[in-house]
């Protein structure tokens, strides 16, 4: 799907991920949102273990089948 070229390329709005771990559900990552047009550049800057990988790898697609996944991710207009 062919969107403006004033549209965002990726949009993520909302994302929750939960996991699960030996203790029990943890919620990963909580109310992520932003959005990159072609040709920007981001960076996911925090403490350890507040949830850059998983947002990294909720883009991607290589969250375990076990994740719960909550809110948008879009890539060129179309929900992932």
């Amino acid at each position: 799907m062919s969107v403006s070229a004033n549209a965002p390329l990726i949009e993520v709005r909302d994302l929750g991920v939960r996991l699960n771990t030996s203790r029990g559900p943890a919620q990963a990552v909580r109310g992520v949102s932003f959005a990159l047009k072609r040709g920007e550049t981001l960076g996911l800057v925090g403490e350890s273990g507040c949830g850059k990988s998983v947002t990294a790898l909720a883009l991607m697609g290589l969250l375990p089948d076990s994740a719960v996944i909550s809110g948008s991710i879009r890539l060129d207009g179309s929900e992932l």
